[in-house]
C-alpha cells in the first residue's frame, strides 16, 4: 500500500483509509478533505485565494485507475470539500464534469453542508491586494465591474501561489486512484479553471500503468495534457522517471508571458513514487502501510529554455 502527496497533510488519514479496507478512492478524497479543512492552506478549500472579485471558486477532480471512471467540478462555489462533490459526480451522474452554477445545484441536491469559502484574513488581503495593484479601478471590481481583464492582467503574478493538493494511493492488489483540489490562481478572472478539473492535464490515473498529478501553472499542463502524457509515456514502456521528464520537457519551449513553475508527481504500477519540477527544492511525501510516518523524497529539478522568463538563472 501506498499514498503519495505534494504534502505531508492528510498522508496518514489516507493510509489509515486503506488500512481499514478503503479503496484508493477513498483514501484519496480522505487525504484531500484533511487539506480542504486547513484554514492553513489557502491554495485549496477554505480559506482558498479568492477570485478578482474576491469570489473563492474551488476546483477538483477525482479518478479510479482501475475503472478509469472520472468526476471533477469547476468553479464550486459554496461547498469547501470540492474533491467530495467530484467523487459524486463520478459515482451519480453520467458527465464527468460540472461547472459554476451546475456545479452548486449538484453539491445542493447531494446534501453537502453550505458553507463559507473566504475567510476574514484572505478577505482583508483581497481588499488589499486590490487597492495596491490599481486604487482607481479596486472600487468598480468590488462592485463587479464588467471589465475586469486588465485587472486581472496586473493580478497575474508568477510568485503568487498557482498550488494545488494532489494525493495518488495504490492498494496492495495494485488498484490506483489519483485526485486533486484547488482553489486556483489567486486574483484569476471569474469562472477560470485551471488543470485541476481536466482529466488528463492536472491528473490521471491507470492502475495498468501508473498515475500522475500536476501542481503549479495550470494553463501550461492543460496545454500539453500532461498527466496522461506521463502515463502514456508508461504505458509505452519508460520509466516512472523517464515518463515524468519527458511530459515537463514537452512543456518547457511553450511560450508563456505569465510564466509559473510546473511540477509532477507520479507512481508506477509497481508503486514507485517520483517527481520532478522546474523549482529547486520540491519536494514529494510517501507513506507505506509498514511506515509509522510519511517521508520525503526530493522533486528532480529539470532546466528550462534560457528563452523563457526566469529561464537563464534556474
Amino acid at each position: 500500500m501506498l499514498v503519495v502527496s505534494s504534502g505531508q497533510t492528510g498522508l496518514r488519514e489516507a493510509m489509515a483509509c486503506l488500512k481499514d479496507g478503503g479503496t484508493p478512492v477513498d483514501a484519496v478524497e480522505a487525504g484531500i478533505r484533511i487539506v480542504e479543512s486547513d484554514p492553513r492552506d489557502h491554495s485549496v478549500g477554505y480559506s482558498g485565494y479568492p477570485n478578482i472579485l474576491g469570489k473563492v471558486e474551488l476546483d477538483a477532480c477525482i479518478m479510479d485507475g482501475t475503472s478509469r471512471r472520472a468526476g471533477a467540478v469547476a468553479a464550486l462555489g459554496w461547498c469547501p470539500h470540492a474533491i467530495s462533490v467530484a467523487r459524486r459526480v463520478m459515482e451519480e451522474l453520467p458527465h464527468v464534469l460540472l461547472v459554476g452554477e451546475g456545479a452548486d445545484r449538484f453539491a445542493k441536491e447531494m446534501g453537502f453542508p453550505r458553507g463559507e469559502l473566504i475567510s476574514p484574513e484572505i478577505e482583508a488581503l483581497w481588499k488589499t491586494k486590490l487597492f495596491a495593484m490599481a486604487p482607481e479601478t479596486a472600487p468598480e471590481a468590488m462592485g463587479a465591474s464588467p471589465s475586469l481583464r486588465e485587472l486581472v492582467r496586473i493580478a497575474a503574478n508568477p510568485e503568487e501561489p498557482q498550488e494545488t493538493v494532489d494525493f495518488i494511493a495504490r492498494d496492495d492488489r495494485g488498484n490506483i486512484a489519483s485526485g486533486v483540489s484547488t482553489s486556483g490562481w489567486a486574483w484569476k478572472y471569474p469562472g477560470r479553471a485551471g488543470d485541476s478539473p481536466i482529466i488528463g492535464a492536472g491528473n490521471y490515473a491507470d492502475s495498468r500503468h501508473g498515475a500522475a498529478a500536476c501542481t503549479g501553472r495550470g494553463e501550461i499542463a492543460i496545454r500539453g495534457c500532461t498527466a496522461r502524457s506521463v502515463v502514456l509515456f508508461l504505458r509505452m514502456g519508460m520509466s516512472i522517471q523517464e515518463a515524468c521528464k519527458t511530459a515537463l520537457d514537452d512543456l518547457a519551449e511553450l511560450p508563456d508571458p505569465y510564466f509559473g513553475w510546473v511540477d509532477i508527481v507520479a507512481v508506477d504500477a509497481r508503486g514507485e513514487p517520483y517527481g520532478v519540477s522546474w523549482e529547486p527544492d520540491h519536494e514529494l511525501f510517501y507513506i507505506t502501510d509498514s511506515m509509522s510516518a510519511a517521508k520525503g523524497l526530493q522533486k528532480t529539478r529539470l532546466p528550462l529554455s534560457p528563452s523563457r522568463p526566469g529561464g537563464a538563472d534556474r
